[in-house]
């Protein structure tokens, strides 16, 4: 029996809600990686490694988000516990192997083609995993068209997420990178739902009464979630990551590289005042205070 599916049982909650997430986590992990470039004294693996476990976590908290609306009408949903936290170990892994390789190589064509094409690939298998973890009274079933279609829009995604993490630099630029970023990647996760069919085995409403989804997803969404609005807060705190790149600039100056300029820089001359020569360097004012010389007056009888 056909079952009837449903991805949208809270309307719009969960599309929306989905999307914030996956904008969340692209705007985080895009600064951070963008933190690790204009500081060559910062510590650079470890923006790049926060700058991918942003943007992995909110993929997969935008999937799992997604999938809370998702329904069979004749079957029950449940999901594997290990598969669902195999798809987050992925989503990190397959994020932080693009963002290494154009943190270290930069924004090539080569680098980023590799890049874009292993994280896209790997975004897409983390989707698959996610879903292989779906457990339903029936058999799964995948469009063969529409999944490469939504590989191909990961691809493209993570290839131009990748690009606006070496490439922009300003913070509002950043944003409005996360804003489509969200869009592509939740497109991709929308598109490849469209591929899916439900086979039903029998009537198999009753023997899966009762079991929710949520009962599942919404403690193990509450982990990367917090991650999330903690990596907000290292955002908010540090004001390199807040600045863009011309006010990076005149902040780069530090109280330390202004005294040492200072010190390089030569003394005062003093000129003489007939010559116009330089004799030597300039002297501190006398004090402008100090007592006059005795006036001198004649001996008495008004005699010399």
């Amino acid at each position: 029996m056909q079952g009837t599916v449903d991805g949208f049982r809270y309307g719009a909650v969960t599309p929306v809600a989905a999307y914030l997430m996956a904008c969340l986590g692209g705007a985080l992990g895009l600064r951070c990686i963008v933190r690790s470039l204009i500081d060559e004294e910062s510590w650079k693996p470890g923006w790049l490694a926060l700058g991918a476990a942003s943007i992995g976590c909110g993929i997969w908290t935008m999937h799992f988000i997604a999938m809370l609306g998702f329904q069979v009408d004749e079957t029950g949903i449940r999901y594997d516990t290990g598969l669902t936290l195999l798809s987050l170990a992925v989503a990190i892994a397959v994020v932080g192997i693009g963002v290494f390789i154009v943190g270290y190589l930069g924004a090539g064509k080569g680098a980023l083609g590799v890049a874009g094409v292993a994280t896209g690939i790997g975004v897409a298998v983390m989707h698959y995993i996610g879903m292989a973890a779906v457990e339903v009274n029936g058999d799964i079933r995948y469009d063969t068209l529409t999944v490469g279609l939504s590989v191909a829009i990961a691809v493209v995604a993570a290839t131009a997420a990748l690009w606006a993490a070496v490439t922009i630099r300003g913070f509002m630029a950043s944003l409005g990178a996360s804003l489509v970023m969200g869009v592509a990647v939740s497109g991709m996760h929308y598109t490849a739902m469209a591929a899916v069919s439900v086979h039903v085995h029998g009537n198999g409403s009753a023997a899966w009464a009762g079991d929710s989804p949520t009962s599942l997803l919404l403690p193990m969404l509450l982990g990367p979630a917090v991650f999330l609005l903690l990596a907000g807060v290292v955002v908010m705190f540090d004001p390199l990551l807040v600045l863009g790149d011309g006010e990076w600039s005149k902040s780069a100056v530090s109280p330390r590289n202004s005294a040492a300029r200072a010190a390089k820089e030569p003394a005062p001359q003093h000129t003489s005042p007939v010559f116009g020569e330089p004799v030597g360097p300039a002297r501190p004012r006398q004090d402008q205070h100090k007592a006059a010389a005795p006036h001198w007056a004649p001996p008495p009888g008004g005699e010399w």
